[in-house]
């Protein structure tokens, strides 16, 4: 052990929302944490950068992680957020049918969302859509009611109050230069050359974290997946929105789904917005949002919102989705690496936790702990 290392019990690298559920957990079940963020602030990642939406966990596939940890982590969120305080809305979703074949799957949709423990699911012809959302156009659609929004600012703020309280602490400005496997512990490097010495380290990096897990000497760099980024744009909506739900659109049955297309999500003000899209990049710093993209959101939201006024769309904001699956291949399941597959004790690396990581952070945090 380098005799200039400070001993420290827990660590979690990275404060997005999974990282502070994560530490929280830990904090909760006795252990002493600190967490260490790059950044000047918590949560400017991934976790600021999304639709906000609690999803219900309708379509990932059945018996995955994201499956499991979405569904008990979205029933674990609303109860956090109404004991807390947090603004949170159970507003529902319709997931819209447009072509044929989107309408032909939806009783699929609903059945593999039944054996993922989501059975609220109801099934709506054109009429009973439309009565619910006068403006929407669609062949049918699926109401989803237990689907929601959050703050996910409030949100993160409660559970980094929730660690303080416990003893816990955030050191910002404190990115990881370096790791290396010792014999009785992890020991970590910081940028500015503060050298730590933990017995358990939670990898919790998001776009960075296959970068990271690749620095720390004696973890087999072999188990460490590649990272990929796709790049979601955002449009926000100029003057109110007539809708009261969020509007999805149905996936096309034989389409690669890299996200869950151009849909319709509100804040908790009731301002819309539109997206995200999907844009693979080699960058996860690249979060300009192209206005020329606004026409290719016109077409695709016109499907189901034909009365959408021309020069409604303004540029928003994007975000990158921290995927460990490429452009051509199907959607990876949430990654989390504990000593059980990598033989390093006390070390658990989490890739690819993109959506419903937001909606899973609870159950994904009480996964980790269980871990270590």
């Amino acid at each position: 052990m380098n005799p200039n290392a400070e001993q420290v019990d827990a660590l979690v690298i990275g404060a997005g929302v999974v990282g502070l559920a994560v530490a929280r957990a830990l904090a909760l079940a006795g252990r002493e944490v600190m967490v260490l963020e790059r950044e000047a602030a918590i949560g400017t990642g991934t976790s600021s950068r999304n639709s906000e939406v609690i999803h219900a966990g309708i379509y990932y596939p059945t018996g995955s992680l994201k499956a499991r940890l979405c569904v008990e982590g979205r029933e674990a969120l609303y109860a956090y957020c109404a004991e807390r305080g947090i603004a949170h809305q159970r507003c529902g979703k319709l997931i819209v049918a447009n072509t044929a074949s989107q309408l032909a799957a939806l009783p699929a949709i609903m059945a593999k969302a039944a054996l993922n423990g989501v059975d609220d699911l109801v099934l709506l012809d054109r009429t009973q859509a439309r009565k619910l959302e006068p403006e929407l156009e669609c062949l049918g659609a699926v109401h989803s009611p237990s689907t929601g929004i959050v703050d996910s600012h409030a949100l993160m703020l409660a559970l980094q109050g929730d660690l303080e309280h416990l003893g816990g602490m955030v050191a910002c400005h404190s990115g990881v230069r370096e790791m290396a496997v010792a014999n009785d512990g992890i020991e970590v490097e910081s940028l500015d050359g503060t050298r730590l010495l933990a017995r358990t380290v939670v990898n919790a990096a998001g776009l960075h974290a296959c970068e990271l897990a690749r620095k720390i000497r004696g973890l087999d760099a072999r188990g460490v997946p590649k990272a990929w980024f796709a790049k979601g744009s955002y449009f926000t909506l100029v003057g109110r929105a007539p809708f009261s739900r969020l509007i999805y659109p149905a996936p096309e049955p034989e389409a690669h789904l890299a996200g869950l297309g151009v849909h319709l999500t509100l804040d908790l003000g009731g301002q819309a917005k539109f997206g995200p899209d999907v844009q693979w990049t080699s960058s996860p710093d690249d979060l300009q949002v192209d206005p020329q993209r606004a026409q290719a959101f016109y077409a695709e939201v016109r499907r189901y919102w034909p009365g959408m006024p021309d020069g409604s769309l303004q540029p928003g904001y994007a975000g990158i989705r921290p995927k460990i699956s490429g452009p051509h291949e199907a959607a990876a399941d949430f990654c989390i690496q504990g000593p059980q597959d990598h033989s390093v004790r006390g070390l658990v690396n989490l890739f690819g936790i993109e959506s419903p990581g937001l909606t899973s952070s609870l159950a994904l945090a009480g996964h980790v702990t269980s871990l270590v």
